[in-house]
């Protein structure tokens, strides 16, 4: 099993654990971001209305943004990760890299604990609903990239993912409940969006 793929299985069965791993709801397929009318746990509130457990209100679309913003960071930890562990990589992709994991790891686990907490089903593995996701192929050309080529895969490639990120934070500012949740989205798109930027400035100086 290529590298990549044993960081991803571990940091969200991290993740998951830390979610208590649900509470025996179905575990298909990860709905995607439309979330008119689709239940959101075990009161079956919609989005567009809410319910309050442990003291927490919030709706589907909350629980949503949670359930797939932290397998979405997972992937950003792994891909800094796997640039970290390079050799002649330019220092500032390489400071950019370990920024991004500095700030997403904490969150992950900031999203996962809201999931037990609201008794939500955990982060799902599974990443093809998410935009702005590296495919196994994609994951596999940055593992293999070296050096300059490396640097720059990363960054383009990450360019995507916090876009991605993005769009999916504000989502959730449009239709979250949860105050905390909320502002972790502003958060998340101010940040990327400044990141974006600075990715868009090395590239061109790389």
């Amino acid at each position: 099993m290529k590298k990549f793929l044993t960081i991803s299985s571990t940091a969200l069965a991290a993740a998951i654990a830390l979610a208590g791993c649900s509470a025996g709801t179905d575990s298909g397929s990860m709905p995607g971001m439309d979330h008119g009318g689709s239940s959101a746990g075990p009161t079956g509130t919609s989005a567009a209305t809410s319910a309050t457990l442990g003291g927490a209100e919030y709706n589907s679309a909350d629980a949503t943004f949670a359930r797939m913003m932290a397998p979405h960071h997972v992937q950003a930890v792994d891909m800094s990760n796997m640039l970290l562990a390079k050799q002649d990589i330019d220092p500032r992709a390489s400071a950019l890299a370990t920024k991004i994991k500095a700030a997403q790891a904490p969150e992950i686990e900031k999203m996962t604990g809201w999931l037990a907490a609201w008794n939500e089903p955990a982060a799902m593995s599974g990443m093809s609903a998410m935009t702005g996701t590296m495919s196994d192929d994609e994951m596999s050309k940055l593992d293999a990239a070296q050096g300059a080529e490396a640097a720059k895969l990363y960054l383009s490639q990450m360019v995507n993912h916090h876009e991605g990120a993005v769009e999916m934070a504000k989502t959730e500012v449009t239709e979250g409940r949860n105050a905390d949740a909320v502002a972790l989205a502003k958060s998340i798109v101010s940040a990327q969006e400044s990141e974006i930027k600075e990715m868009h400035d090395l590239l061109t100086a790389l």
